[in-house]
């Protein structure tokens, strides 16, 4: 890989998406994989929204819902160095059913007001137990797709269907958690989960996926490249300021006696999101991925600083779709600098890492936020997410000369089926 194609992403156009989208042997693993990611946003606040409801407790939730990402952040890794290792098959309908089975235990102790220490170890095994259909999805396209315009479309297509889900998951989790029983939104989400990582599973394309040929031999795997570890704090950052976000918003809905109203407030910055993130992926700037990473999230932190002003709810939810503008082209950065900065053989796991990241930037965020909401309220939280933004965005700054490509040996060729 040249130094030109590490400073620069190949522009995309209509046409590639529909290459990339078309491709006969990505149909399968494409539709599946919409119903395992579907739920990912609605998953997380789903079980905050439920366990509030029974507690009464913003920071008891945000503690079990942190556990949860915790859990997911420590499964990317394992799950994608898996995949890597020995196909995607056997590893996603092993994770898929240990899912169903710890979810029904997290159920019944939220149902029988368990500790919230118990809550969160449970809330942990099961984010643990979260099928990486992500991991998987976005390391198939390197499989079915050369280096291109086409790739880079499917990657800017996970991304934007990521946050068409974001819009989708807050939501949904927020209507379903008036029901009449309040984890309606949490089993729903986990049966759409276990069945669309089944299909994928079980998809032509992903089983023709077996084992590498060697296995790597250092033990960072993908954080072995410097590139890596800069990109992996670029994602703590951008999950930092979600987090915070996730529990201040609802928390803003419930202060001014509108609690039922949070989940949608959440949608209403992934909606800009969505609409801008088609239009950045046509032309992205920076140009240089080393610029990339750092001035989007530095944007977005301070961004977010100005949810902290809106005296009403309308106001708010005008801030958030502004703020929200910078959410999938990070998203798309984070894609590109995969496709630079990982070393060779450790797609899924690298992509692994940057879910960590995120999620564990999430972790942090909603633990935190939870804590000064109650404290300080949620303006206060807004200007902490700001800040912390920013100063990640300062430290990715100064890592940004690490946003090298690795050696890679040619790439083997791939049969393409398109129609």
């Amino acid at each position: 890989m040249s130094q030109s194609t590490s400073n620069h992403e190949s522009r995309t156009s209509l046409a590639d998406y529909r290459t990339a989208l078309t491709t006969r042997a990505a149909r399968r693993p494409a539709v599946a994989s919409v119903l395992a990611r579907l739920p990912i946003a609605m998953i997380g606040i789903s079980a905050l929204l439920y366990v509030q409801r029974e507690t009464g407790s913003f920071a008891a939730a945000g503690l079990v819902s942190a556990g949860s990402l915790a859990g997911v952040s420590v499964g990317a890794v394992i799950q994608g160095r898996l995949i890597d290792r020995f196909g995607p098959t056997r590893p996603l309908l092993v994770v898929a059913t240990l899912l169903a089975l710890l979810m029904a235990t997290l159920v019944t102790a939220i149902e029988s007001h368990a500790p919230t220490a118990v809550l969160v170890a449970l809330g942990a095994a099961t984010g643990l137990s979260e099928p990486m259909v992500g991991s998987a999805s976005r390391a198939l396209w390197t499989r079915l797709l050369p280096p291109g315009g086409a790739r880079n479309a499917a990657f800017s297509y996970e991304a934007i269907s990521m946050e068409v889900f974001f819009i989708l998951g807050p939501g949904v989790a927020g209507l379903l958690v008036m029901a009449p029983w309040a984890g309606t939104g949490l089993v729903l989400g986990v049966a759409l989960q276990f069945t669309g990582a089944v299909l994928f599973a079980l998809s032509p394309a992903v089983r023709a996926w077996g084992p590498a040929v060697s296995s790597r031999t250092s033990l960072l795997g993908a954080l072995s490249s410097p590139g890596m570890r800069t990109l992996a704090v670029a994602a703590l950052g951008f999950g930092i300021v979600i987090g915070f976000v996730e529990v201040a918003v609802p928390a803003s809905a419930t202060e001014a006696g509108h609690a039922s109203v949070g989940g949608l407030l959440l949608s209403a910055w992934s909606l800009s999101s969505v609409a801008f993130g088609v239009l950045y992926s046509l032309s992205p700037w920076p140009r240089r991925l080393g610029l990339r990473l750092p001035v989007l999230l530095g944007a977005f932190g301070a961004l977010v600083a100005l949810l902290a002003w809106p005296s009403s709810l309308w106001g708010l939810a005008l801030a958030m779709l502004v703020a929200g503008a910078l959410i999938t082209p990070q998203s798309t950065a984070h894609s590109a600098a995969i496709e630079v900065v990982a070393p060779e053989g450790t797609a899924a796991e690298a992509f692994g890492w940057v879910l960590t990241a995120v999620t564990l930037g999430l972790a942090m965020g909603q633990s935190v936020s939870g804590y000064v909401v109650e404290h300080a309220g949620p303006s206060t939280a807004f200007l902490v997410a700001s800040v912390a933004g920013l100063v990640l965005a300062g430290v990715v700054w100064l890592l940004r000369g690490t946003m090298r490509p690795v050696t890679r040996p040619a790439a083997s060729k791939v049969a393409l089926t398109s129609v």
